[in-house]
């Protein structure tokens, strides 16, 4: 016979804690969703202190940003290239404007000057200017252009009116102060005009006066507008036939290898008959040919 007592009684008790345990996770979803364990107390954090790490920590980026960037050094805007005036923030118009104006064989003088040929904006010109550095010559120059200036725009009578008359028009007898009554002309390109013509033993002809080393086309040209070749300098030539090296070589026009060439020539036609023969050596410089016979002769 068996015994089923036991197994109901047990049966029992699994199902009151059955029921137990479901009681337990239903209280528990009530208290879940109906109870607010959210906390009124915040903890006290002192939000001044917090500030000042905060404030901390953006400087040290800011100075490690700063490292980052590349630094700038004074620099001649007459030789900024493509590169370095993508650096600067300029546009391919703005740099192809100042290259275009550079191979004209002019040049920038000042601040003013690269503002009206690149058309940079005003905003990026505050920038960059302060770094532009031009020869001490030309900034003597513009400081010198800004004191007449001031004499000039002054309500007060100047002390001095006496106007300096050149004390000649030819170019080949004119005086440092001559040239410096031209436009343009101070100090330093009238002493390299004359030293130049010493150079040249006299100016022959009024294009070698573009030769003269920083002065521009457009002040050359205002010089030749009062200076003239009035009387043409006696050049002493030399006979490229009996000439020695050296002799040739005093040449202004003519370098080391040039005259060798001529040399060479010399040597292989026995001797020039004519000056002109000079153009049958090769690679000869064509357009210097009117400048380079002004010195020789063949006899």
């Amino acid at each position: 016979m068996k015994i089923l007592k036991p197994h109901f009684w047990y049966n029992k008790r699994q199902r009151n804690g059955v029921f137990f345990l479901l009681l337990v996770i239903v209280v528990l979803q009530l208290i879940y969703v109906y109870v607010d364990f959210s906390s009124e107390k915040v903890e006290d954090v002192n939000k001044k202190e917090l500030v000042a790490f905060q404030n901390t920590i953006d400087s040290l980026k800011r100075i490690e940003m700063d490292k980052r960037k590349p630094k700038r050094y004074p620099f001649n805007p007459n030789y900024i290239t493509d590169f370095k005036g993508y650096q600067l923030g300029m546009s391919a118009e703005e740099i192809d404007r100042l290259h275009n104006y550079r191979k004209q064989n002019k040049w920038i003088n000042s601040v003013k000057d690269f503002k009206e040929v690149t058309k940079i904006s005003d905003s990026l010109l505050a920038i960059i200017s302060p770094y532009f550095k031009f020869p001490d010559w030309v900034v003597k120059r513009e400081n010198q252009k800004k004191n007449k200036t001031a004499e000039t725009s002054s309500f007060e009578k100047p002390i001095y009116s006496k106007i300096y008359k050149t004390s000649t028009n030819d170019i080949n007898k004119a005086t440092q102060q001559d040239f410096e009554t031209v436009s343009g002309v101070g100090e330093v390109l009238a002493t390299r005009i004359i030293k130049y013509r010493n150079k040249l033993q006299g100016y022959s002809l009024s294009s070698q006066l573009y030769e003269v080393w920083g002065l521009n086309k457009e002040t050359a040209n205002e010089v030749l507008k009062i200076f003239k070749i009035i009387d043409k300098p006696i050049i002493e030539k030399v006979n490229v036939n009996t000439a020695t090296f050296k002799e040739v070589l005093k040449n202004p026009y003519i370098d080391y290898e040039l005259c060798k060439k001529i040399f060479e020539y010399r040597d292989e036609v026995a001797e020039l008959q004519n000056i002109s023969e000079l153009r049958n050596i090769k690679d000869f410089p064509l357009d210097k040919y009117d400048r380079i016979v002004i010195y020789l002769e063949a006899q």
